[in-house]
């Protein structure tokens, strides 16, 4: 219990720091859930919730921004995925879990769960439970409206048909809910097409989005019913979504194209859109926390920054980002007023810490650590480095190095990230440190075809599946390589979820590269993957993985020249299967065919079967195991350096 009370020290609420050894820490202490999550302020910014986590079991707290303990409540062994505030009083904490739901069409999967906290009546109340009424989940939240002095919160939820338990209708419906009692009225039905609402600070809908998942088209209407169509389009992988505009007459409308994210604001009254300058660089809209409006962007980039319309409010930002230059800084929370924050920074020497910024005193105070058993002198050195692949293509990605060793000829891990479309940033990693902390360097790529870093990024990793996905990586392997940081001749690669589809492609679809390979919640024949996601008619899943993996109909997915599975007889080095029982996005059956596979043409496996595990890795016991039993087969199969002798840390590197 050490880890929880101590966040509620008299100083500044500080989790004390790991004691500072030679030896680096456990790896236990990796595959420990970050120790404090979703810092949040109160509108006021007097006030702050967050979630401390011990084992599996995870607590919210609230306390005063000067050091008081106001409340603290267990949330359970529930996933907690955000913490929001309803005025001063409410704390709304929305979790998931994986559980059984009788009469939906998936009927097994990740569901919310939504609890209310009350700071002045300290009484709790959970959202959805009655079974007879609802399926018990929340399916999208659509913020919260104080009405006549009470505060209500407004919710997707399924009911059930006329009452009765085991079917449900058809549709997310849209309702106001009671904070404090969690009596819910319908606010607006849904229907075939219903894709989302934006309710305002008044409680009333202020437009819809409709996306018609057959033909792909998407619609954004005024209003909640029979309103005006205010902007459509066509896009095969999802709609738009809509946020408020910078004045109370207009919405903020994000949507894709082929070449582009693109924002535009656009009159409620009905008339042209105005497109939004630089839009393609916005990696998402900020709020006010009162009116909603529109009032910055987050700025994509390796270190993405906040970016506010008011220069005033901007310039504060600039200098709580300046104070960090060797971190990545990440706007958390802000009072309405602006003169409260709270940022996270992370990266070299840095395990991710949350400072409250105080503008009026110019102090930033440390309010807790992401990891406070790995000081910063654990950490080294977080880099970005660049290559060109095989056709010319400029590449990114992530260099993590182990302190206190020279970067040079280095055993290497090959880490690239899942999604596909998503990427990697200069900053703490728990399961690459891992690797750090044992002497590995490890590379992380950003290959064609991640996320957030432009549309036609992504587009260029279109049918790339295995293909120069695959080789963009070891084109960076290569890069290191002659440039003397890594010794090609010791890699070993690593990933999950997409990227344990690569980590097994690397080693069956390409050959020769790797010494081992460890693949967790992999695909590893994507051809089912298009399959699960068909449904009996086309859906944007099905379209979305049909593009990636270069299948040019439903008919042609069986992809033999990039399934791992097909291609099992060509490994060429001992693989390690990991996989979660409870994996709702990578079936489990995927990691019994591969082994099924690899066990029948004589190759050498290993399997690490994850009782409980989601394919978010949120349960700390199953993040443990899983640290635990990847290293010890990459320093099986692809030892480290001996350890150099201990030597004093620098104050530069000392951390905390």
């Amino acid at each position: 219990m050490q880890r929880v009370l101590s966040i509620l020290a008299l100083a500044g609420l500080l989790f004390a720091a790991g004691a500072v050894s030679a030896a680096p820490p456990p790896l236990a202490d990796y595959g420990k859930l970050p120790a404090v999550e979703d810092m949040t302020l109160s509108p006021s910014g007097d006030r702050f919730a967050f979630i401390a986590v011990n084992g599996d079991q995870r607590y919210l707290y609230i306390a005063t921004t000067d050091g008081h303990a106001l409340a603290q409540a267990p949330t359970g062994a529930s996933k907690v995925r955000a913490v929001r505030w309803a005025g001063e009083d409410h704390v709304i904490v929305i979790t998931s879990a994986t559980r059984e739901m009788v009469g939906f069409e998936e009927e097994r999967g990740e569901f919310l769960s939504v609890a209310v906290f009350n700071l002045q009546t300290r009484k709790s109340v959970a959202l959805f439970t009655d079974d007879s009424k609802f399926l018990p989940a929340a399916l999208g939240f659509h913020g919260t409206a104080e009405i006549d002095g009470r505060w209500y919160g407004y919710f997707g939820a399924i009911p059930r048909e006329h009452g009765g338990y085991g079917t449900v209708e058809d549709y997310v419906n849209l309702y106001r809910v009671d904070l404090d009692t969690g009596d819910t009225v319908l606010t607006a039905p849904g229907t075939d097409n219903g894709d989302g609402w934006l309710v305002g600070p008044d409680g009333k809908i202020i437009a819809r989005t409709l996306y018609n998942r057959r033909t792909g088209d998407w619609q954004v209407l005024a209003g909640e019913i029979g309103g005006k169509v205010l902007l459509s389009g066509n896009w095969p992988f999802g709609g738009a979504s809509v946020s408020r505009g910078r004045t109370p007459d207009t919405l903020l409308v994000e949507h894709q194209t082929a070449d582009a994210d693109v924002y535009q604001e656009v009159p409620l009254a009905g008339g042209p859109a105005v497109d939004v300058p630089d839009g393609a660089n916005i990696e998402s809209a900020i709020e006010a926390r009162d009116t909603h409006l529109w009032i910055g962007n987050v700025i994509r980039g390796d270190r993405q920054t906040a970016k506010m319309f008011d220069p005033a409010v901007d310039a504060r930002l600039s200098k709580i980002v300046g104070a960090f230059p060797n971190e990545t800084v990440e706007l958390e929370s802000y009072n309405a007023g602006f003169d409260t924050f709270i940022v996270h920074t992370s990266g070299s020497y840095d395990s991710g810490t949350y400072y409250r910024v105080d503008m009026k005193t110019g102090h930033a105070d440390a309010l807790g650590y992401d990891y406070p058993d790995i000081p910063g002198k654990d950490v080294g050195v977080i880099k970005m480095v660049d290559w060109t692949a095989q056709d010319g293509m400029p590449l990114r990605g992530v260099l993590d190095l182990p302190p206190g060793r020279p970067a040079t000829n280095l055993p290497v891990v090959v880490l690239p990230h899942g999604g596909p479309e998503a990427r990697d940033y200069p900053t703490f990693d728990w399961w690459t440190q891992a690797f750090v902390s044992r002497g590995y360097a490890v590379f992380r790529p950003n290959y064609r075809g991640s996320g957030d870093l432009g549309v036609p990024f992504r587009n260029a990793g279109f049918g790339q599946w295995g293909r120069k996905m695959e080789t963009d990586i070891t084109d960076g392997l290569a890069a290191l390589a002659k440039a003397g940081v890594v010794d090609p001749k010791r890699a070993c690669i690593v990933g999950w979820s997409y990227g344990g589809y690569a980590s097994l492609a690397g080693v069956t679809v390409q050959n020769g590269f790797y010494r081992c390979a460890v693949a967790g919640g992999a695909v590893s024949h994507p051809g089912e993957m298009i399959d699960q996601a068909r449904q009996g008619s086309t859906t944007p899943d099905e379209r979305y993985w049909e593009k990636y993996m270069g299948a040019k109909d439903a008919l042609s997915t069986r992809l033999p020249d990039i399934t791992p599975v097909t291609l099992a007889s060509r490994a060429d080095a001992p693989i390690l299967l990991i996989h979660g029982r409870n994996d709702t996005v990578v079936p489990f059956v995927q990691m019994t065919e591969m082994e099924t596979a690899l066990k029948s043409a004589g190759k050498p496996v290993e399997v690490l079967i994850l009782p409980t595990s989601d394919h978010w890795l949120l349960l700390e016991d199953m993040r443990t195991q899983m640290v635990e039993a990847s290293v010890a087969f990459v320093e099986k199969y692809n030892p480290p350096d001996p350890a150099p002798p201990a030597a004093v840390a620098s104050s530069a590197s000392a951390g905390r």
